[in-house]
């Protein structure tokens, strides 16, 4: 077995797929998996990418949870070089920041849809 994508609904999976094609530099539609309701995109060189599936219905999460409303049900971490201008370049793209944020050194925002996702710098011990 390979896992190969997650999947995130959205009212519009073309649209949502189209903030992230934007938000992940060089990523691309994945052997013409095109559809109106149902795109997959890959980063270059192939590997597990993200899946986007129309559904009508759809119900965005809380951030933080609360009860009796949609809960997350999945989240993604992105690396980045620069956690300021990467989360400025993601507002400018369609994102927003959430108010709630748990962490100094993780960015919580979320995608025009309303999925939660978090840009951090990668931090290594120095003996590493």
């Amino acid at each position: 077995m390979r896992l190969t994508a997650a999947t995130l609904d959205a009212p519009n999976a073309r649209e949502l797929a189209g903030f992230y094609l934007r938000l992940l530099p060089g990523w691309r539609v994945w052997r013409g998996e095109d559809g109106e309701d149902w795109v997959h995109i890959r980063p270059p060189g192939g590997g597990t990418g993200l899946s986007f599936q129309t559904e009508p219905v759809y119900r965005p999460p809380a951030w933080p949870s609360e009860p009796d409303r949609q809960q997350m049900m999945i989240h993604l971490d992105i690396e980045v070089d620069d956690l300021e201008r990467e989360t400025a370049r993601a507002v400018a793209e369609g994102a927003r920041l959430a108010a709630y944020q748990p962490q100094r050194d993780v960015r919580v925002l979320l995608d025009p849809v309303g999925h939660p996702f978090c840009l951090y710098v990668e931090t290594r011990p120095a003996d590493q």
